[in-house]
């Protein structure tokens, strides 16, 4: 089995209050309109978010990865999107938990896992099993790292205002 992970965990301090951040983060709308290399998110009748991610990882090159994800948790405190339960391959979660520090004062300590497996490196990707699983998975977390900052900042921005 082929298998590539990457993830971004951090917390966030938002000047706003804590219903504004918890009602944006619990819409996958707002993660296709301002985070880079989210292609699409399509919601389906049954409640299924389908991210279509498009991403040039170095050594690799371009990769467009379908996700069938969730929601699996959405109260006061936290929203988590998970991976359908059929999932086999493409691994998407992402979650954020919310703390109000003070009055328009929001914590969010947001977190997103990838994770995709193949049965081979080809299956993926021609240049996968030259690269290899450390190297895609390095690659892969500093890409998503970069994605998430980016959409961290325009979310602030927004929500800020």
């Amino acid at each position: 089995m082929f298998t590539v992970k990457a993830g971004y965990s951090d917390d966030i301090e938002l000047k706003t209050s804590i219903d504004k951040v918890r009602e944006f983060f619990a819409d996958a709308s707002n993660f296709a309109a301002l985070m880079p290399g989210v292609a699409s998110i399509h919601m389906d009748a049954k409640g299924i978010a389908h991210w279509k991610i498009e991403a040039d990882i170095p050594v690799v090159g371009q990769m467009v990865q379908k996700f069938a994800v969730e929601l699996t948790e959405n109260n006061e405190e936290r929203v988590e999107w998970f991976p359908v339960a059929v999932e086999t391959q493409n691994f998407l979660r992402y979650s954020a938990d919310f703390l109000e520090k003070a009055k328009n004062v929001t914590i969010v300590h947001f977190s997103q896992m990838v994770e995709l497996r193949r049965k081979s490196a080809r299956d993926l990707h021609m240049f996968a099993g030259l690269a290899g699983e450390s190297i895609i998975s390095s690659e892969m977390t500093k890409k998503i790292t970069e994605m998430i900052k980016v959409f961290i900042n325009l979310a602030k921005e927004k929500l800020e205002k």
